[in-house]
């Protein structure tokens, strides 16, 4: 009974997941491809007063008003300008919609959830601990692996909710 439970375990541990990966500054990262809906290049941001530091604003996507983050600003990083490679990954979180400015979106991996890591206690990058899933180490590379859904707090939510 007991190997059986194992086995199970192993297999779905082996479960091919695909991530989204997307570089700030140096650093490679990746989401679930199932919270992205899709990447876009950067359009004109409406700027709206009295909200955090990180939040760029507004932007109107298909008659869809939809909040834009700085990926860089939340996690500390400096400012850069932005390039062609510049996009804004919309993603859904918790059935809202919000957009992430981001350096570069890389590609589309597909993975072995064995593959991911458990983040290593002091990690040299500027993500909360809290919000990385685990490390992937790709054989030329790094990869965070973020979970969205605790970079942005439910208080953040209803804010960004009350923006549009």
């Amino acid at each position: 009974m007991q190997n059986a439970l194992q086995t199970r375990v192993d297999e779905t541990r082996n479960e091919l997941i695909q991530l989204v990966s997307f570089k700030l500054e140096e650093e490679e990262y990746g989401v679930n491809v199932l919270k992205v809906r899709e990447i876009i290049r950067m359009p004109s941001i409406t700027r709206v007063p009295n909200t955090p530091h990180y939040v760029e604003g507004v932007i109107n996507l298909r008659g869809k008003v939809i909040p834009i983050i700085s990926m860089r600003k939340r996690f500390g990083l400096p400012e850069g300008e932005n390039s062609s490679q510049t996009r804004i990954m919309v993603m859904d979180m918790e059935g809202e919609l919000m957009g992430f400015v981001v350096d570069a979106v890389s590609e589309v991996i597909r993975i072995s959830e064995s593959e991911i890591q458990p983040p290593p206690a002091v990690v040299n990058s500027a993500v909360e601990q809290e919000c990385l899933s685990g490390v992937i180490n790709q054989t030329e590379r790094l990869l965070f692996f973020l979970d969205l859904e605790k970079l942005i707090t439910q208080d953040e939510r209803r804010l960004f909710s009350g923006m549009i």
